[in-house]
């Protein structure tokens, strides 16, 4: 299977791509050890579906009833990662201790589960039963080893929640790029297999990496597609 759909911006000094499809099946073709860092907010094992919207709601997020596809999906990473590389995976409470199996049993080091705090941004989840979430797990991993560029920074991050229509999980550009910037270098290839809205490709774009992404549906794919393409033409603009 080849890509579905795709997008490519280039210049001097960097490339965005944008692959429409499924990553299950389009990491195959991705050669091992090509990737100098993993960005990613997979799915949440956990039927996930915003409630805060009255109307209009946000669909139910793909693979997201399961986790069934994670040990293999897990392999693909630590199989297409460079060595002495860095892994940042997003992850919910719910199912925040397969993650971390799955991932040492391939192969990955695990180091540490940073927080993101979202500054006293309230979450989603259950409205009316439950405290709300101010929270969300980062699975930091190692493949090999490699230091943190710039200085030691504290396990927990904090970065107010985005509060836009782009994807119902959306994640910070500017968190995006903390991660990136502490854990890759200029020109580096970022790979991210779920990108929603963007926000990593944006963030490569604003680090000067290269960037890899996949999206399986059309509409967020086409979004996402829009929403960069505006956003770069801007920067060449301005």
């Amino acid at each position: 299977m080849r890509r579905i759909g795709w997008t490519l911006f280039s210049g001097a000094d960097m490339e965005i791509e944008l692959i429409h499809g499924d990553c299950f099946v389009l990491n195959d073709q991705i050669p091992s050890e090509s990737v100098d860092l993993i960005v990613t907010d997979p799915p949440y094992g956990m039927s996930f579906q915003s409630g805060t919207r009255k109307v209009n709601k946000h669909k139910k997020i793909e693979n997201d009833n399961n986790i069934d596809w994670l040990p293999n999906w897990m392999s693909q990473q630590y199989r297409i990662l460079k060595d002495n590389s860095h892994a940042y995976m997003f992850c919910s409470i719910h199912h925040f201790d397969s993650f971390k199996k799955y991932a040492v049993e391939v192969g990955f080091k695990f180091k540490d589960f940073l927080i993101w705090d979202k500054k006293n941004n309230a979450g989603l989840g259950d409205l009316d039963g439950g405290y709300f979430p101010q929270y969300e797990f980062i699975m930091y991993l190692h493949k090999g080893r490699r230091l943190l560029n710039g200085k030691r920074e504290g396990n927990i991050i904090r970065c107010d929640r985005t509060r836009t229509e782009h994807h119902p999980t959306e994640k910070p550009v500017n968190l995006m790029q903390f991660l990136i910037e502490k854990s890759s270098n200029r020109g580096d290839l970022i790979l991210d297999n779920f990108f929603g809205s963007g926000a990593t490709a944006i963030a490569c774009h604003n680090t000067g990496r290269r960037f890899l992404g996949h999206e399986i549906d059309k509409e967020r794919f086409d979004s996402a597609q829009k929403r960069v393409s505006m956003l770069l033409t801007q920067s060449t603009l301005f």
